[in-house]
């Protein structure tokens, strides 16, 4: 039986299908551009320290590098899911600096561990530490030793960062293969049922 391809349908699964395809194989390019990032990530800790950048650039963030800032003055606090350096589960404690003057640019700092959620006695000082991701400021610093009262949070590391890009990649190639036999199986369904 030859089957007979309705034009609208078919022209809409043919776009749905390559639009798969080509998502597919997006995916596919951003897990080479993400490994060559997470390269780079691994090497930034072997690099010397960088001066904290106040206005960090998005496309070209700084990240695993080593920085210090001078907390001027702790504006809020706020006390996040954490491990220190053991790998015990707690609270990382995250200071909301002034940075450069009372109306200077700020600073995200993660200052330190400890395993309750109370807010810590610091009010500022020079850190030293890691640059690591942020989701609202893009970076924050993570100090490599705590101040009195918290234990050391465990360094930032570029194995946190996710690259299921290969697994979005198949996932699409497996939409569009399933788009374009059902289609064709309901077509031949419809045409056997004439």
């Amino acid at each position: 039986m030859k089957l007979r391809f309705p034009i609208i349908p078919t022209i809409i699964v043919i776009l749905a299908v390559a639009t798969m395809i080509g998502l597919g194989v997006w995916q596919l390019q951003r897990k080479a551009q993400k490994e060559a990032l997470l390269v780079q990530y691994a090497q930034a800790a072997k690099l010397p320290a960088i001066a904290w950048p106040a206005v960090p650039l998005p496309d070209a963030l700084p990240l695993f590098r080593k920085s210090s800032l001078m907390c001027v003055k702790v504006e809020r606090w706020e006390s996040v899911s954490g491990k220190n350096v053991s790998g015990k589960a707690g609270f990382a404690h995250v200071a909301h600096c002034h940075v450069g003057g009372a109306e200077g640019p700020g600073a995200k700092v993660a200052i330190g561990w400890s395993a309750r959620p109370d807010k810590p006695a610091w009010t500022g000082g020079v850190v030293t530490g890691m640059i690591a991701p942020d989701n609202q400021a893009l970076i924050r610093l993570v100090a490599e030793t705590p101040p009195a009262g918290l234990d050391a949070l465990a360094p930032p590391s570029p194995d946190s960062i996710p690259n299921n890009h290969l697994l979005y990649a198949i996932q699409w190639f497996f939409f569009a293969f399933a788009a374009a036999l059902i289609f064709v199986l309901a077509l031949r369904s419809r045409q056997a049922g004439r």
